[in-house]
């Protein structure tokens, strides 16, 4: 399946609602948290359910369509806020450019985040939870690494801004 033709599935919208319902009302969902990022055009928060990947100490969001507005946000942006309940931690989000440590991600994906996979099958990346499928995915997908954020990001100017 060509990068061109990997859709959303039908169905992950609604789940997509139905996950940031029950993410603010507390409720756990194992790896899955919303990150909320500023829209690149609007400017407005928008919240997508993620899944974070744990990597030797480091974390991780794929984003398998690497094109998703999540993704763009994501990349204009390099910042959010991780939710989960009523908790909320700014992050910095830093797209991982080294082949190698995005292959490293994508290995570990299917061990660290089972209940991921099917959304990787669905949209033809993969067949099945097997570590290698994974691997050879990597330069299909946009790997984001998550660090904590000490300042408030939305304080950083962005290059080529002059002003507020």
């Amino acid at each position: 399946m060509s990068a061109a033709s990997k859709r959303l599935p039908g169905w992950q919208p609604t789940a997509n609602r139905v996950v940031k319902l029950m993410n603010r009302l507390g409720v756990t969902l194992g790896t899955i948290r919303v990150l909320e990022i500023p829209g690149r055009v609007s400017g407005l928060s928008r919240a997508t359910p993620v899944s974070l990947l744990l990597l030797s100490g480091r974390r991780f969001v794929i984003a398998g369509l690497p094109e998703a507005d999540w993704a763009l946000n994501a990349r204009a942006a390099a910042y959010g806020d991780l939710v989960r309940g009523r908790r909320r931690e700014p992050v910095r989000l830093i797209e991982v450019a080294d082949p190698a440590l995005r292959r490293e991600v994508m290995r570990a994906f299917p061990a660290e985040v089972p209940g991921g996979v099917p959304f990787f099958v669905k949209i033809g990346l993969v067949t099945g939870a097997d570590a290698e499928q994974f691997a050879a995915a990597a330069d299909q997908v946009a790997v984001f690494e998550v660090v904590p954020s000490d300042d408030d990001p939305r304080d950083v100017r962005r290059p080529g801004q002059t002003g507020r």
